[in-house]
């Protein structure tokens, strides 16, 4: 298993825990945005090693936009979402 597929796999499943209603919107108000920020640089690590690995970097792509919109109550939340469910598909798909 790749790296960039490993990093898919870990970004989905923080994706998936920021989109948690109320939860993740609460965790991220409590520490200041600073999980978005992470989530940021973590998806730009991502695409990286995804380009590196001639692999899927749609996922990651997604997971940049929803770090810079997801300071919106709903909208971040949806996004989260969609952004983990891309992620854990291009995981499991692999090349």
């Amino acid at each position: 298993m790749s790296v960039s597929r490993i990093l898919r796999w870990v970004t989905g499943a923080l994706e998936a825990l920021l989109g948690i209603p109320l939860l993740g919107g609460a965790y991220i108000l409590s520490q200041g945005w600073t999980p978005l920020f992470f989530m940021l640089i973590f998806h730009i690590i991502t695409l990286i090693w995804s380009k590196k690995d001639d692999e899927a970097t749609g996922g990651s792509i997604i997971g940049i936009i929803t770090s810079c919109i997801g300071w919106i109550p709903v909208v971040g939340m949806v996004m989260h979402i969609i952004t983990a469910i891309v992620l854990f598909f291009t995981a499991a798909k692999g090349t």
